[in-house]
């Protein structure tokens, strides 16, 4: 299996569709075996996705990434965790372990939990006000 970390400053970097460096990771049995860099110095997204398809990334675990580069990444077979950041050995060490779900590994702001909570939130909210609306129109 191969594993593509974006790469910026001892981190991972925090938007794929800018990163300028890719950490390639070769993996067998849940052992890292061999590992390279690459530098991404195409600008359009569709020409990134196909350079990365080319190196047979099977995973990408990245920061922030857009929807169209999502999309396209995702149809051309490439498992994405996305919303990660962190350091690149603990973030790997981590994916290694199936511990990346923990929050220390979320990017700020993308807890899943807590957005999940604040939706739940305002739909009830949502519901508590429309039932005090139909309340006051009952005759």
């Amino acid at each position: 299996m191969r594993i593509a970390i974006p790469v910026w400053d001892d981190k991972i970097s925090p938007v794929l569709d800018t990163a300028s460096k890719l950490l390639i990771v070769e993996v067998e049995d849940q052992k890292e075996s061999s590992r390279f860099e690459i530098f991404l110095d195409e600008y359009e997204l569709s020409k990134r996705c196909i350079r990365i398809r080319g190196m047979n990334v099977d995973t990408l675990i990245c920061g922030a990434v857009s929807q169209p580069f999502y999309r396209m990444l995702a149809s051309s077979g490439i498992e994405i965790v996305r919303d990660i950041a962190g350091h690149p050995e603990h973030v790997l060490d981590a994916y290694l372990k199936n511990k990346l779900t923990t929050p220390e590994f979320y990017m700020p702001g993308c807890n899943k939990k807590r957005k999940k909570h604040k939706r739940h939130l305002f739909l009830n909210t949502l519901k508590a006000t429309t039932r005090k609306e139909e309340d006051k129109q009952a005759p």
